[in-house]
Parts: structure tokens; C-alpha cells; sequence
């Protein structure tokens, strides 16, 4: 379990990666940009949450460019050391946004952080062909197969 969920982290981290690379070939269409930055500050906060820390961003921060290709290194060391170093069965207590309590597994939530991820990149690859540009390919299996992730 723990590999795969490696896994599905380090392509989590590609696929951000050049989902902002189409945004950066142009004019970035503004609904991109916030749905970049929306997994962006998702995939903090779950992070925020599994270390028992205080939110360290806003969950739809406004960010550049720049500060999205920054903040996507940082995220590019902490996924993956989520799986790797934490206990993956420990559960999780926090409150949504809603101010509801919840707990979850780290597992669950690493999983739902990939999965959500990949909803909004759907969105974005959307939007940019629609504004004339050429979206990222994304596909899990297109990274296996060209040894993206390894």
C-alpha cells in the first residue's frame, strides 16, 4: 500500500508540474490560475493537517505564477515524505471548512489529495484548450509508460 501511495504522490507532484507549465505558455486564463492555486493550497492544508499544524495557507490563495511554481517544489518534498516517513494507517482528526470534526487515515486523505488534484487539473486542461492553448497530457498511465515517475 505504501508504494502505490508513493506513487500516485510522485505523480501527483509531475502532473501538477505540467498542468502549470501549460498555464505558463500564454496568458494564463484566470479560472486556471485559481483552480492551480486551489490544489495548491488543497494539498498544503492536508499537509498542514496530517503534521497537526496550524493552516499555513488559504484553501483558494490567489497566487502567481511564480509563487505556484515555488510552492509545487515544496509540495514535491513534502507528498511524497508524507507516505514514506509518516504511518499511513494513523488516523487523523480535524475540522473541515464547514467547522465540521472529522478523522481520517493519513492513507485516505494522501489518496483523496491525488484524486482531488486530478479533478481540478481536469477543469484546467479544459479552460486552457478552451483559451486556445495546448493543455498538459496528465494521463497516470502516459507517465508510466514514458518513465515519468521514476
Amino acid at each position: 500500500m505504501t508504494q502505490l501511495l508513493e506513487r500516485l504522490l510522485h505523480y501527483d507532484v509531475w502532473a501538477n508540474r505540467e498542468a502549470l507549465k501549460s498555464l505558463q505558455q500564454g496568458s494564463a486564463p484566470a479560472k486556471s490560475m485559481r483552480w492551480m492555486s486551489h490544489i495548491i493550497g488543497s494539498e498544503f492544508l492536508w499537509l498542514d493537517r496530517i503534521g497537526g499544524r496550524a493552516q499555513s495557507l488559504p484553501v483558494w490563495p490567489e497566487l502567481t505564477l511564480d509563487e505556484c511554481s515555488s510552492r509545487l517544489g515544496q509540495l514535491s518534498q513534502l507528498l511524497p515524505a508524507a507516505a514514506e516517513h509518516g504511518d499511513i494507517g494513523r488516523t487523523v482528526r480535524y475540522t473541515n471548512s464547514k467547522g465540521e470534526p472529522w478523522s481520517s487515515s493519513v492513507a485516505e486523505i494522501l489518496t483523496h489529495v491525488t484524486i482531488h488534484s486530478a479533478y481540478h487539473r481536469g477543469q484546467i486542461a479544459s479552460d486552457v484548450r478552451s483559451a486556445g492553448l495546448e493543455p498538459a497530457y496528465t494521463d497516470y498511465i502516459h507517465a508510466v509508460r514514458q518513465r515519468l515517475l521514476e
